[in-house]
C-alpha cells in the first residue's frame, strides 16, 4: 500500500531504524530518535543504489514523489541520480567560485599596492555601486556583451558618461585577468568599443584676468564655514597643487621652519617639492592646532583617519555662487600657469616644476624634485604676494600679450 499523509504523522520510532515503503522505489526512513528521511531505492548498472530526498515534513510526501519521478527519469535515460546531483552541485560551487564579484576583487586585491588609496577606493566604489549589484553572482564565463552593455547603459541614462566609460574599462581589466586564470575564454569588453556615448573633454575652467583673480580671492576670503575647509580655500590658489594633493595632505610632509612641503605626486609617482609661502606659512599655522595630532591637515569632517572629501572644497565654492564655468578645483593651477607667465614674467620650466609636470634637461634627462628649488622659492613668494596684493586693491599689471607682426 501506497503511503498517506495521515500514516506518516502516526508513524513513531522504533528501538532500530525502520522503513516505510510507497511505491515506485520511494520510502520513509525513521531513525529511533524520530528524524524522517525520504529515501529512493532503485538500480544502476546492475546495482542497487539509494538516494536521499530530503527530510520530513520539509518536503511532504507529494514533493517526495515528484523527487522520485524526476530521478525515475533520468535512469530511464541511463543516467545515474546520485551522480547527476553530484556534478550538478559541483557546478554550482564552479560557478560561485567562479563569479564576477569573487574574481573583481580578487584582482582588486592584486592590484591595490599599485594605486594609491583614493583611487583604490574610487575603483572598489563604482564596482560596488554600478556594477556587483547587477552581475555580482553571475559566473564570469557566462556574462555576454550585450548583458554588460545594459549595466553600462544604466549608468549612462543618469548622465554619468565618463563613470561609464571607467566602469568599461575596469571591467575589461578583470575579464583580461580571468582569462589569464583561466576563468573565462573571453572578453566581452572587446566587443564594446564604440558602443557608449563618447565623452566630451573640456578645460577646466579657471580664471586668468587679474580683476577677476582679485574678485575671486575676495569671495573666497568670504567663507564663513567650517575653519578647516576654510584654510583648504585660502591655502588652495597659494600651492597650486592638484586638488586630491591639497586634501590629502600629510603633516608629517610638511616642514614649518623649513617652509617646505614634500610629497610623492600619485600620479606621477614622483618626488615633488612645493616650496611655502609666508602667507601659506600663516594659513597652515592657524590650522596645526586644529588638525595637527592627526595624520591629515584636511581631515574629513566624519573621521579624523579619513581625509577631506573630493567635493569638500567645490561645495564651499558653489556655496559661495562660484559656479563650475567659472572656476574648479584643478581651475587653480591654470590660473597659476597663465598669471605666473605672462604677468609676473618667470621661466615656463620653472612654472611647470612647480606643476609637477614632466620636464627635462637638455640632455633629455628628467630634473630631480629640488630643480632651480631657490628660483622657485622666490616664484612662490612672488605669487602670494602679487594674490595679496590684487585681493586689496593694488594696482592690476595687465596679462601681457603675444602678438605677431
Amino acid at each position: 500500500m501506497s503511503l498517506t499523509n495521515t500514516s506518516i504523522r502516526n508513524a513513531k520510532p522504533a528501538d532500530k531504524t525502520k522503513r516505510l515503503y510507497d511505491v515506485k522505489g520511494l520510502y520513509l526512513e525513521i531513525s529511533p530518535k524520530g528524524g524522517k528521511w525520504w529515501r529512493f531505492k532503485y538500480r544502476f548498472d546492475g546495482k542497487e543504489k539509494r538516494l536521499s530526498l530530503g527530510v520530513y515534513p520539509d518536503i511532504s510526501l507529494k514533493d517526495a514523489r515528484d523527487r522520485r519521478d524526476e530521478s525515475r527519469k533520468l535512469v530511464a535515460n541511463n543516467i545515474d541520480p546520485s551522480e547527476h546531483r553530484k556534478a550538478k552541485k559541483s557546478a554550482q560551487r564552479s560557478a560561485s567560485d567562479n563569479s564576477f564579484e569573487l574574481i573583481s576583487r580578487e584582482w582588486f586585491l592584486k592590484q591595490k599596492p599599485k594605486w594609491s588609496e583614493s583611487h583604490s577606493t574610487r575603483i572598489i566604489r563604482r564596482l560596488e555601486r554600478d556594477i556587483f549589484p547587477w552581475l555580482g553572482n553571475k559566473p564570469i564565463s557566462t556574462i555576454t556583451a550585450p548583458t554588460l552593455l545594459d549595466i553600462l547603459r544604466k549608468i549612462e541614462k543618469r548622465g554619468a558618461i565618463e563613470t561609464a566609460h571607467r566602469a568599461l574599462g575596469n571591467c575589461g581589466q578583470i575579464f583580461r585577468y580571468a582569462v589569464a586564470t583561466g576563468r573565462a575564454e573571453h572578453n566581452p569588453t572587446y566587443d564594446l568599443r564604440g558602443a557608449l556615448v563618447p565623452v566630451q573633454h573640456s578645460h577646466f575652467s579657471a580664471l586668468t584676468e587679474p580683476e577677476q583673480v582679485a574678485e575671486l580671492l575676495r569671495t573666497l576670503d568670504s567663507y564663513e564655514g567650517t575653519p578647516i575647509v576654510q584654510g583648504a580655500l585660502k591655502l588652495a590658489p597659494l600651492v597650486f597643487v592638484r586638488p586630491s594633493e591639497l586634501r590629502q595632505a600629510e603633516w608629517e610632509h610638511i616642514d614649518l621652519e623649513a617652509a617646505e612641503w614634500r610629497y610623492t605626486v600619485t600620479k606621477t609617482n614622483t618626488q615633488h617639492v612645493v616650496p611655502l609661502s609666508t602667507q601659506a606659512i600663516i594659513v597652515l599655522q592657524k590650522l596645526q592646532p586644529l588638525t595637527g595630532q592627526g595624520r591629515f591637515v584636511f581631515p574629513s569632517a566624519r573621521s579624523a583617519k579619513r581625509a577631506m572629501s573630493d567635493n569638500a572644497i567645490l561645495a564651499a565654492m558653489r556655496n559661495l555662487g562660484i559656479s563650475k564655468d567659472k572656476m574648479t578645483g584643478h581651475g587653480f593651477r591654470a590660473m597659476a600657469r597663465t598669471m605666473l607667465d605672462e604677468v609676473l614674467g618667470f621661466r615656463p620650466d620653472y612654472i611647470e616644476h612647480q606643476l609637477a609636470h614632466s620636464v627635462r634637461d637638455p640632455n633629455g634627462r628628467a630634473y630631480n624634485r629640488t630643480a632651480h628649488l631657490p628660483e622657485r622659492k622666490i616664484m612662490m613668494q612672488s605669487w602670494a604676494d602679487y594674490l595679496d596684493g590684487i585681493k586689496h586693491g593694488a594696482n592690476i599689471i595687465p596679462i601681457k600679450r603675444n602678438t605677431l607682426g
